[in-house]
């Protein structure tokens, strides 16, 4: 049986990396008992994996992992005993049942991604730089250097902004970007690119942000239709 676990990262957890994490669930699923297949050989681990790692100092409210299990558990039995076992900053959220086949490896169905950015305080720009974020998002193309492995290209970021909004009467901004490795975009850059407008230097440190959802793309070429990773499986 392969099941799909939901988790949120927050507190103190946000600067713990991907690999760390790894190593957390692989004692968090022994301490709570849960019968988790494990690979061949002479060097057996986990089967496991993670549909997109989270970069340090994020937060987030939807991350997946996928596992195999030998023996049936029920979603809420799951949940409560990874809880328990476990901390209150990376808390389990969702255990589904996926099928075989397509949605079953979540690594490879990643399509986009919701987060919510703030501005932290004392790093706001000396503008009202708000104002110029529908023209902003407006364009028909927002040209970028990003970085490869081995050099830099230009490259047009505005086909990978899918959705922006205000929330939280305009202190929090909402971005639907492309992510995956077919097409994957930072909020970080993309704000980056908007406040050098106002000839503002990028701040690594100058935001807050947390990952609200990943989605699957189930629909064509020409017509995307996203649906959570969460939302493939079923409950147990």
């Amino acid at each position: 049986m392969k099941v799909r676990v939901k988790f949120s990262k927050k507190g103190s957890m946000k600067f713990i990396g991907h690999l760390d994490v790894m190593r957390y669930f692989q004692k968090l699923l022994r301490r709570a008992e849960i019968d988790v297949a494990f690979t061949e050989g002479f060097n057996p681990h986990m089967i496991m994996s993670f549909a997109s790692p989270l970069g340090i100092g994020l937060t987030s409210d939807a991350e997946y992992m996928d596992i195999e299990l030998l023996s049936p558990i029920s979603s809420q039995e799951a949940i409560a005993k990874l809880n328990q076992a476990g901390t209150e900053e990376l808390e389990v959220t969702g255990f589904v049942q996926i099928p075989e086949g397509k949605a079953d490896k979540a690594m490879t169905l990643v399509a986009a991604a919701d987060y919510t950015l703030r501005l932290r305080a004392g790093h706001e720009p000396h503008t009202d730089w708000k104002n110029g974020l529908a023209e902003f998002f407006a364009r028909e193309e927002i040209l970028v250097m990003k970085k490869t492995k081995r050099s830099e290209k230009e490259v047009d970021i505005r086909p990978m902004i899918y959705e922006w909004s205000f929330r939280d009467e305009g202190e929090t901004l909402f971005l639907k970007l492309a992510a995956g490795s077919v097409a994957n975009l930072k909020p970080e850059l993309v704000m980056d690119t908007y406040l050098q407008n106002f000839g503002v230097k990028p701040d690594p440190l100058a935001y807050e942000i947390n990952r609200c959802e990943i989605y699957a793309d189930l629909g064509t070429e020409n017509d995307r239709k996203l649906v959570s990773l969460y939302d493939l499986g079923k409950t147990i």
